[in-house]
Protein backbone atom coordinates (compact mmCIF):
# COMPACT_ATOMS: atom_id res chain seq x y z
CA UNK A 1 0.00 0.00 0.00
CA UNK A 2 1.30 3.42 -0.90
CA UNK A 3 1.61 6.57 1.16
CA UNK A 4 -1.53 7.98 -0.44
CA UNK A 5 -4.74 6.07 -1.10
CA UNK A 6 -6.27 8.40 -3.68
CA UNK A 7 -5.72 11.61 -5.62
CA UNK A 8 -7.38 13.77 -2.97
CA UNK A 9 -4.94 12.44 -0.35
CA UNK A 10 -2.05 13.64 -2.49
CA UNK A 11 -3.58 17.06 -3.03
CA UNK A 12 -4.50 17.53 0.63
CA UNK A 13 -1.26 16.09 1.99
CA UNK A 14 1.01 18.04 4.29
CA UNK A 15 4.42 17.20 2.88
CA UNK A 16 6.27 18.97 5.65
CA UNK A 17 4.55 16.88 8.34
CA UNK A 18 5.13 13.64 6.44
CA UNK A 19 8.83 14.35 5.98
CA UNK A 20 9.35 15.60 9.52
CA UNK A 21 7.86 12.39 10.97
CA UNK A 22 9.92 10.15 8.69
CA UNK A 23 12.91 8.28 10.12
CA UNK A 24 14.63 8.58 6.74
CA UNK A 25 13.46 11.85 5.09
CA UNK A 26 15.48 11.24 1.92
CA UNK A 27 13.86 7.85 1.35
CA UNK A 28 10.41 9.20 2.23
CA UNK A 29 10.84 12.08 -0.25
CA UNK A 30 11.71 9.61 -3.02
CA UNK A 31 8.66 7.47 -2.21
CA UNK A 32 6.35 10.49 -2.12
CA UNK A 33 7.62 11.76 -5.46
CA UNK A 34 7.30 8.31 -7.06
CA UNK A 35 3.72 7.91 -5.84
CA UNK A 36 2.81 11.43 -6.95
CA UNK A 37 4.24 10.75 -10.40
CA UNK A 38 2.26 7.50 -10.62
CA UNK A 39 -0.92 9.29 -9.48
CA UNK A 40 -0.39 12.03 -12.03
CA UNK A 41 -0.04 9.43 -14.80
CA UNK A 42 -3.30 7.78 -13.69
CA UNK A 43 -5.19 11.08 -13.56
CA UNK A 44 -3.90 12.08 -16.98
CA UNK A 45 -4.96 8.71 -18.40
CA UNK A 46 -8.41 9.22 -16.93
CA UNK A 47 -8.58 12.69 -18.41
CA UNK A 48 -7.64 11.28 -21.82
CA UNK A 49 -10.47 8.74 -21.55
CA UNK A 50 -12.98 11.44 -20.64
CA UNK A 51 -11.82 13.63 -23.51
CA UNK A 52 -12.21 10.69 -25.89
CA UNK A 53 -15.74 10.08 -24.56
CA UNK A 54 -16.51 13.79 -24.98
CA UNK A 55 -15.53 13.67 -28.66
CA UNK A 56 -17.55 10.49 -29.11
CA UNK A 57 -20.64 12.10 -27.58
CA UNK A 58 -20.22 15.22 -29.66
CA UNK A 59 -20.02 13.14 -32.83
CA UNK A 60 -23.14 11.19 -31.76
CA UNK A 61 -25.04 14.43 -31.12
CA UNK A 62 -24.06 15.75 -34.53
CA UNK A 63 -25.05 12.48 -36.24
CA UNK A 64 -28.37 12.29 -34.38
CA UNK A 65 -29.04 15.91 -35.26
CA UNK A 66 -28.63 15.10 -38.93
CA UNK A 67 -30.84 12.03 -38.45
CA UNK A 68 -33.56 14.06 -36.71
CA UNK A 69 -33.49 16.66 -39.47
CA UNK A 70 -33.77 13.89 -42.05
CA UNK A 71 -36.83 12.43 -40.31
CA UNK A 72 -38.34 15.92 -40.17
CA UNK A 73 -37.89 16.26 -43.91
CA UNK A 74 -39.44 12.83 -44.48
CA UNK A 75 -42.41 13.73 -42.29
CA UNK A 76 -42.96 16.89 -44.31
CA UNK A 77 -42.77 14.89 -47.55
CA UNK A 78 -45.29 12.35 -46.23
CA UNK A 79 -47.71 15.13 -45.23
CA UNK A 80 -47.38 16.68 -48.69
CA UNK A 81 -48.35 13.30 -50.15
CA UNK A 82 -51.27 12.91 -47.73
CA UNK A 83 -49.48 10.02 -46.06
CA UNK A 84 -50.14 10.88 -42.46
CA UNK A 85 -49.28 7.35 -41.43
CA UNK A 86 -45.77 7.74 -42.83
CA UNK A 87 -45.56 11.20 -41.34
CA UNK A 88 -46.39 9.81 -37.90
CA UNK A 89 -43.69 7.15 -38.23
CA UNK A 90 -41.13 9.74 -39.33
CA UNK A 91 -42.03 12.07 -36.45
CA UNK A 92 -41.77 9.17 -33.98
CA UNK A 93 -38.30 8.37 -35.33
CA UNK A 94 -37.40 12.05 -35.08
CA UNK A 95 -38.56 12.05 -31.44
CA UNK A 96 -36.44 9.00 -30.65
CA UNK A 97 -33.42 10.69 -32.22
CA UNK A 98 -34.19 13.80 -30.19
CA UNK A 99 -34.39 11.76 -26.98
CA UNK A 100 -31.01 10.20 -27.72
CA UNK A 101 -29.63 13.67 -28.38
CA UNK A 102 -30.92 14.82 -24.98
CA UNK A 103 -29.33 11.80 -23.28
CA UNK A 104 -26.02 12.44 -25.05
CA UNK A 105 -26.09 16.10 -24.09
CA UNK A 106 -26.74 15.26 -20.43
CA UNK A 107 -23.82 12.85 -20.43
CA UNK A 108 -21.70 15.42 -22.25
CA UNK A 109 -22.36 17.97 -19.52
CA UNK A 110 -21.32 15.40 -16.91
CA UNK A 111 -18.18 14.60 -18.88
CA UNK A 112 -17.36 18.32 -19.19
CA UNK A 113 -17.74 18.64 -15.42
CA UNK A 114 -15.42 15.68 -14.80
CA UNK A 115 -12.86 16.97 -17.30
CA UNK A 116 -12.87 20.32 -15.53
CA UNK A 117 -12.31 18.62 -12.16
CA UNK A 118 -9.52 16.51 -13.61
CA UNK A 119 -7.86 19.60 -15.07
CA UNK A 120 -7.92 21.20 -11.62
CA UNK A 121 -6.59 18.03 -10.00
CA UNK A 122 -3.79 17.76 -12.56
CA UNK A 123 -2.76 21.37 -11.90
CA UNK A 124 -2.79 20.76 -8.12
CA UNK A 125 -0.88 17.49 -8.50
CA UNK A 126 1.77 19.25 -10.56
CA UNK A 127 2.09 21.92 -7.88
CA UNK A 128 2.41 19.26 -5.16
CA UNK A 129 4.96 17.35 -7.20
CA UNK A 130 6.99 20.52 -7.72
CA UNK A 131 6.84 21.19 -3.97
CA UNK A 132 7.95 17.63 -3.21
CA UNK A 133 10.88 17.86 -5.62
CA UNK A 134 11.96 21.17 -4.10
CA UNK A 135 11.77 19.70 -0.61
CA UNK A 136 13.79 16.71 -1.80
CA UNK A 137 16.55 19.02 -3.03
CA UNK A 138 16.56 20.84 0.32
CA UNK A 139 16.67 17.55 2.24
CA UNK A 140 19.56 16.29 0.10
CA UNK A 141 21.51 19.50 0.65
CA UNK A 142 20.87 19.33 4.41
CA UNK A 143 21.98 15.70 4.49
CA UNK A 144 25.18 16.53 2.61
CA UNK A 145 25.84 19.44 4.96
CA UNK A 146 25.23 17.25 8.01
CA UNK A 147 27.60 14.63 6.64
CA UNK A 148 30.31 17.23 6.13
CA UNK A 149 29.80 18.59 9.65
CA UNK A 150 30.03 15.09 11.11
CA UNK A 151 33.32 14.47 9.31
CA UNK A 152 34.65 17.81 10.53
CA UNK A 153 33.64 17.07 14.13
CA UNK A 154 35.20 13.64 13.91
CA UNK A 155 38.43 15.32 12.86
CA UNK A 156 38.10 17.76 15.75
CA UNK A 157 37.24 15.02 18.26
CA UNK A 158 39.35 15.28 21.47
CA UNK A 159 40.80 11.78 21.13
CA UNK A 160 41.74 12.28 17.51
CA UNK A 161 43.10 15.74 18.22
CA UNK A 162 45.16 14.38 21.12
CA UNK A 163 46.53 11.57 18.95
CA UNK A 164 47.35 14.01 16.17
CA UNK A 165 49.01 16.43 18.60
CA UNK A 166 51.01 13.60 20.17
CA UNK A 167 52.23 12.50 16.75
CA UNK A 168 53.24 16.08 15.94
CA UNK A 169 55.05 16.44 19.28
CA UNK A 170 56.91 13.18 18.68
CA UNK A 171 57.93 14.36 15.21
CA UNK A 172 59.18 17.66 16.66
CA UNK A 173 61.21 15.88 19.35
CA UNK A 174 62.73 13.60 16.73
CA UNK A 175 63.66 16.63 14.65
CA UNK A 176 65.16 18.37 17.69
CA UNK A 177 67.24 15.29 18.51
CA UNK A 178 68.47 15.01 14.95
CA UNK A 179 69.42 18.69 14.87
CA UNK A 180 71.27 18.29 18.22
CA UNK A 181 73.24 15.38 16.87
CA UNK A 182 74.21 17.44 13.83
CA UNK A 183 75.22 20.36 16.06
CA UNK A 184 77.28 18.05 18.30
CA UNK A 185 79.03 16.58 15.30
CA UNK A 186 79.83 20.06 13.96
CA UNK A 187 81.10 21.13 17.40
CA UNK A 188 83.41 18.11 17.68
CA UNK A 189 84.73 18.72 14.19
CA UNK A 190 85.51 22.35 15.06
CA UNK A 191 87.40 21.37 18.20
CA UNK A 192 89.37 18.76 16.30
CA UNK A 193 90.40 21.32 13.71
CA UNK A 194 91.43 23.73 16.50
CA UNK A 195 93.64 21.07 18.10
CA UNK A 196 95.37 20.31 14.83
CA UNK A 197 95.83 24.02 14.23
CA UNK A 198 97.53 24.44 17.61
CA UNK A 199 99.84 21.52 16.88
CA UNK A 200 100.85 23.09 13.62
CA UNK A 201 101.54 26.42 15.41
CA UNK A 202 103.80 24.69 17.96
CA UNK A 203 105.88 23.12 15.22
CA UNK A 204 106.29 26.48 13.49
CA UNK A 205 107.40 28.14 16.74
CA UNK A 206 109.90 25.33 17.41
CA UNK A 207 111.39 25.73 13.97
CA UNK A 208 111.62 29.49 14.50
CA UNK A 209 113.40 29.06 17.85
CA UNK A 210 115.89 26.66 16.27
CA UNK A 211 116.69 29.11 13.51
CA UNK A 212 117.10 32.05 15.95
CA UNK A 213 119.46 29.95 18.14
CA UNK A 214 121.49 28.96 15.14
CA UNK A 215 121.79 32.57 14.15
CA UNK A 216 122.77 33.56 17.73
CA UNK A 217 119.58 35.52 18.19
CA UNK A 218 117.92 35.69 21.56
CA UNK A 219 114.69 33.76 21.94
CA UNK A 220 111.52 35.57 20.95
CA UNK A 221 109.36 37.10 23.65
CA UNK A 222 106.74 34.41 23.15
CA UNK A 223 109.42 31.74 23.70
CA UNK A 224 110.62 33.45 26.89
CA UNK A 225 107.11 33.56 28.22
CA UNK A 226 106.70 29.86 27.45
CA UNK A 227 110.07 29.13 29.13
CA UNK A 228 109.01 31.07 32.27
CA UNK A 229 105.72 29.21 32.30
Amino acid sequence: MGIFSRTRDVIDSNLGALLNKAEDPEKMARLIIQEMEDTLVEVRSMAVRFLARKKELQRAIDTLGVEAADWEAKAELAVSKDRDDLARGALAAKRRAGDRIDDARRELRQVDTEVGKLDEDIAKLRAKLSEARQRQKTINLRSQSAGSRIKLREQMDDKRSAATQAALDHAERAADELESRVDAFDLGADRLRDEFARLADDKVEAELARLRAKAGKPAAAADKDKAQE
